[in-house]
């Protein structure tokens, strides 16, 4: 009996400890197998010298701690992203180190430096967002799993642990109204194509790139699903999206007493659908997207929604506001008690007419404060939270949009993005402050402000910007000198002085071809003087001799100079404009001819960096079909977003502008020179250009090359460091002179 009770007792406490430890498990925050995954994609032949463990969060907060114990790094966090920042942190600062999109220094010593005395970093802030529905188009269309995983590797190094994840968000939309009877044929103009995603989602287009291939919809979303399982599996909390109205033009066949209303994003695109909040359907829709997207995708309980994205409302009656709000909540709430709205501030910045104290009230207060994350979306440019009491009580995230259209240009607001976090966070205005976020419309330039941006996560006191930009230029180049401390120096006062424009300017070569500058989207003012800048590519080719190993210094020094050529265009134009208006006609054959001459220089010059070339966007949309017919459909979207945005006649031409080798030469270069033959033609006749004549013509040339098939270069050719020598002797001297 006594050996019985001795068995159980024993199988008790097994039992016992075997729960315990199936809690202990669950309750983990820490998936070791994933953080160990992260180590060795980013440092393989040093991966095996770190070691990770879990600690507990700082009142919620994460929290990450480095260490050397027993010849191993240990990495310490509360979550994957701490684990990834702690790993991050190890790299910059004791192995001077560097991750970006543009440029890599991942050059460790042999022998680790270690860390003596244990390093403890908190953060201040609750989260940190990431991306802007627009990133999905301007930059990822055509995003693999393979550059998926590098980008979620590099959110978690870089702290981030709110992403904003739509990927196969079509496929929820195509389920949903698949179940409500829509046939494929009712869908047919709904869904758009992929490069056109980010409007579509946000009820501003239907139909437009498209029809989209049902194989699109499942392949992205089972990619979905993988990123989803990785960002989770790291610690973080993706932002996923509820149902806001926007339903098919065949919703009113399908539902005759249906209360839609119709609306016009006036870019050049048809009419899109809005179910009425107060339609009964709204609510049932509503709770079935999020039950269908749950299904398909899980949840954190974070929905982004955006109800007047760029789309004024019908009325300002403040009552009316409070009441949609509500019901777009409560849509959410039927289906996920513990649901969370994460909207968008941009409309309050982008029609601050309409959108006064009243109807930012309304809209806002009609939802718990719990229940609702405001996104100030350009804080860095214009903090609405100063204007709006720091929205009223609802918790709100600091966060920097810098890039508009993922645009190529030097730019950035480098003072404001090093201290306005901290400042905000400190200000007793500023309400439920409780995270930082990067919001652009384009990623993959510009890789300071984003580092910067990031760095201060794990701080809350401002940065000073000029210890700071030592220590990346150490990180980024394998070390620091006069020249290139001098040149950075120079970037901080002209490029990234953030003063005078909103974002980067454009080079009058990406604009349709005229005489005086005002073409759409081209805006050619600088922040600067033009001969300011000069003495940042003096000190960066000076510094060729110590730096040129360094990936991240090639970039640059190619990013400066391409900036420095873009920025001549434009005084050169207004030397050949006054010769053609003069009848000069050598003066505007020499002039036009250096203009043609600096578009093919820049051209050569791009095609040294992958960064740079307008091939891989093509082949990776091309790479997306699964058919001839599909390759086609995905390279004419992804030729068509960079340079008409729409069709023919489309208002929004050159919105997304990439200054991109092979675009230089395929594109902006034989446009200027079908311009400028018929202006020489115009000066032998001695009779006026006909403008309105040539930009009809040219509109119908660019569609043509909208829908041609071409390869284009794949991988970088010639030596950036050499070509940049070359043109720096060709220019540098001409330049000065005429600035």
């Amino acid at each position: 009996m006594k050996h019985q009770y001795s068995l159980f007792s024993k199988l008790f406490i097994v039992v016992i400890l075997s729960g315990l430890l199936i809690t202990l498990k669950a309750s983990a925050q820490v998936n070791q197998a994933e953080s160990y995954g992260l180590i060795s994609r980013v440092i393989p032949k040093a991966a095996s010298r770190f070691k990770v463990e879990e600690i507990a969060a700082v009142n919620g907060k994460d929290v990450f701690e480095i260490q050397s114990v027993k010849n191993k790094i240990v990495l310490r966090g509360n979550n994957g992203v701490a684990i990834a920042s702690a790993l991050y942190h190890y790299l910059t600062v004791y192995c001077h180190c560097q991750v970006t999109w543009n440029g890599t220094n991942l050059n460790l010593p042999l022998q680790l430096p270690a860390v003596k005395i244990k390093i403890r970093k908190y953060t201040p802030y609750q989260y940190r967002y990431y991306l802007n529905y627009c990133t999905y188009n301007y930059s990822m269309s055509w995003w693999d799993w393979k550059r998926w995983e590098k980008e979620i590797d590099w959110m978690a190094l870089h702290g981030i642990d709110m992403p904003l994840a739509l990927t196969g968000q079509e496929y929820t939309w195509y389920e949903v109204y698949k179940s409500l009877g829509f046939t494929d044929g009712d869908l047919k103009n709904f869904f758009c194509g992929p490069a056109y995603f980010s409007w579509f989602w946000m009820g501003n287009l239907d139909g437009w790139g498209g029809p989209l291939p049902v194989s699109w919809m499942t392949s992205h979303r089972d990619l979905q699903q993988k990123i989803l399982q990785r960002e989770r599996a790291l610690g973080m909390k993706p932002v996923l999206q509820s149902f806001t109205g926007h339903v098919p033009a065949s919703f009113s066949t399908r539902f005759p007493k249906s209360k839609l209303k119709k609306t016009n994003w006036n870019n050049g695109f048809g009419d899109t659908f809005i179910l009425d909040t107060e339609d009964p359907m709204f609510e049932q829709i509503g709770r079935k997207f999020l039950e269908v997207q749950t299904r398909l995708y899980g949840t954190d309980h974070l929905y982004s929604a955006d109800t007047f994205n760029e789309n004024e409302p019908p009325t300002d009656d403040p009552a009316y506001l409070s009441a949609l709000s509500s019901r777009v909540y409560q849509a959410m709430s039927k289906a996920d008690p513990k649901a969370v709205w994460v909207m968008q501030g941009w409309l309050f910045y982008s029609d601050r007419k309409f959108w006064k104290t009243p109807q930012i009230k309304a809209l806002l207060e009609s939802v718990p404060n719990d229940h609702m994350i405001m996104l100030d979306l350009a804080t860095e440019i214009e903090p609405v939270w100063k204007r709006t009491e720091a929205y009223y009580g609802k918790p709100w995230i600091w966060n920097m949009l810098h890039n508009f259209g993922g645009n190529i240009g030097l730019f950035g607001r480098i003072e404001e993005v090093a201290k306005g976090p901290a400042l905000a966070l400190k200000d007793s205005a500023s309400g439920k402050l409780e995270g930082i976020g990067l919001t652009m419309e384009g990623i993959e330039q510009n890789p300071v402000l984003y580092e910067l941006m990031t760095s201060n996560t794990w701080q809350s006191a401002p940065i000073n910007v000029d210890n700071w930009l030592q220590s990346y230029i150490l990180n980024r180049y394998g070390n620091v000198n006069a020249h290139t401390l001098n040149a950075w120096q120079v970037l901080k006062k002209t490029v990234y002085n953030g003063k005078d424009i909103r974002d980067a300017s454009e080079s009058i070569i990406t604009g349709r071809p005229t005489f005086d500058s005002a073409a759409v989207w081209t805006r050619t003012k600088l922040n600067y003087a033009r001969p300011d800048l000069m003495p940042a590519w003096d000190e960066m080719v000076k510094a060729i001799p110590t730096c040129s190993k360094s990936d991240g210094f090639r970039y640059d020094l190619v990013d400066i100079t391409r900036q420095i050529l873009a920025n001549y265009e434009r005084p050169l134009q207004i030397k050949w404009a006054k010769a053609y208006q003069d009848k000069n006609t050598a003066d505007f054959n020499k002039y036009t001819e250096q203009y043609i001459a600096i578009i093919s220089d820049m051209d050569t010059l791009l095609a040294t960096r992958k960064d740079f070339l307008l091939g891989p966007w093509l082949a990776d949309a091309r790479n997306c079909g699964t058919t001839a017919a599909e390759k086609a459909l995905y390279e004419r979207n992804a030729r068509n977003l960079i340079t008409l945005w729409g069709d023919e006649k489309s208002p929004l031409h050159e919105y997304s502008c990439r200054q991109w080798s092979g675009l230089l030469n395929d594109f902006y270069k034989v446009r200027w020179q079908k311009f400028f033959a018929l202006a020489k033609a115009s000066l032998k006749e001695d009779k006026p250009l006909d403008t309105d004549a040539f930009d009809k013509s040219i509109s119908a040339w660019e569609w043509q090359w909208v829908n041609t098939q071409k390869q284009f270069p794949l991988v970088a050719k010639g030596n950036s460091v050499q070509v940049v020598e070359q043109l720096y002797k060709k220019y540098h001297d001409q330049i000065n002179a005429d600035l």
